[in-house]
């Protein structure tokens, strides 16, 4: 009992003196890394599909978490998992594995973010993959999870091909050609889906609502006068699942106004010294640009135009009348469309200079 005791107390003693060197040389507890040097979480992390495979790609983080500039990523570290479909648990942890260590660089390249990428291949079919990355500054300093992304493979389908958009007022209409054909050459043999991808300048393409069935799509969240670019991704439905394919090539257009202002109204002609006034009420549309005024005589059924107005303006003064003749004026209202929509002609208005 004795000899127990003894060999309790001399292991204590050497716990202590253990503890104690370790107090001496600061490391009490892991270390913890200063704000300034941990990256901000990656939020952009996405993919497109190739025949090969996944091209992965993402922003460099360019502050740390405290917001301040970083000099310098020291490498990234991506992690992927793989899961049977038929194995799949939506409640379950995602089984990553072990990272891939992709080198890293300064975040700016002369004024540009720079962006890194990574290319997935031999991936099996029938799998659900995730996808995660995280960037570091040194061994110790790591930033957080990015977004995951998820995708089932499988051989993907073509890209759709001879898509149009033609332009209409407060909308646009697309159209393409179905995707019969996966990016092998063999035939598809699954339904098909198709995602519509817009954009404001050519570049950075957004999904439109969610995919859809058939070969046309109406984009009636336009402005007219805008232009906007347009794409087209396959999509395959597999065991509820969709499979991203081939991303079919941009086009663009503009949605433009074909609708005329209101016809004006009230309009009525004098005779003054210098000329014949003609006067109409002001319209209330909301995009009107102004105004033209026609004339024409009673020999002569053909309208001639002889001045035209801004929007602010509803008085016109003819100075070119002759005297002695019989003339008659109409007024149309323009819109800030190009080219302007015009509206039909007022009810005339005559009078004998």
């Amino acid at each position: 009992m004795k000899k127990s005791f003894a060999g309790q107390a001399a292991g204590f003693a050497v716990l202590g003196i253990f503890l104690l060197l370790l107090s001496g040389c600061g490391y009490k507890n892991s270390p913890i890394p200063p704000q300034s040097v941990v990256p901000t979480p990656i939020n952009d992390l996405l993919y497109q599909t190739n025949e090969k495979g996944v091209q992965l790609s993402w922003s460099y983080p360019v502050k740390n978490i405290s917001g301040t500039a970083l000099e310098d990523i020291t490498s990234f570290e991506l992690y992927q998992a793989e899961v049977p479909l038929e194995e799949y648990c939506g409640s379950c942890p995602i089984p990553f594995g072990e990272p891939i260590i992709i080198d890293g660089g300064s975040p700016i390249d002369g004024k540009i973010r720079k962006k890194a990428g990574f290319e997935l291949s031999l991936l099996r079919p029938g799998y659900k993959y995730f996808v995660m990355v995280r960037s570091r500054t040194s061994w110790w300093a790591a930033s957080g999870d990015s977004n995951i992304l998820s995708f089932v493979w499988y051989q993907p389908a073509a890209a759709p091909e001879g898509l149009t958009a033609a332009p209409g007022d407060g909308q646009i209409t697309l159209a393409w050609q179905p995707v019969t054909q996966l990016t092998d050459g063999s035939p598809v043999t699954m339904p098909m889906k198709y995602q519509v991808l817009r954009s404001a300048d050519g570049q950075s393409f957004q999904p439109l609502r969610e995919p859809v069935a058939e070969t046309g799509f109406v984009d009636r969240q336009v402005r007219n006068g805008l232009q906007y670019f347009y794409a087209i991704q396959s999509k395959m439905v597999y065991q509820d699942e969709l499979i991203n394919g081939g991303t079919s090539a941009a086009v663009s257009t503009t949605p433009v106004d074909l609708v005329a202002p209101g016809t004006p109204v009230e309009v009525t002609v004098i005779r003054t010294d210098v000329g014949i006034k003609v006067f109409w009420d002001r319209s209330e549309a909301g995009d009107i640009g102004g105004y033209r005024i026609y004339r024409r005589t009673a020999d002569k059924g053909a309208y001639q135009l002889v001045g035209q107005v801004g929007a602010d303006y509803t008085l016109f003064v003819d100075t070119n009348a002759q005297e002695n003749i019989r003339y008659y004026y109409a007024i149309t209202a323009i819109d800030t469309a190009t080219p302007p929509n015009e509206s039909r002609k007022s009810t005339e208005a005559t009078l004998r200079h």
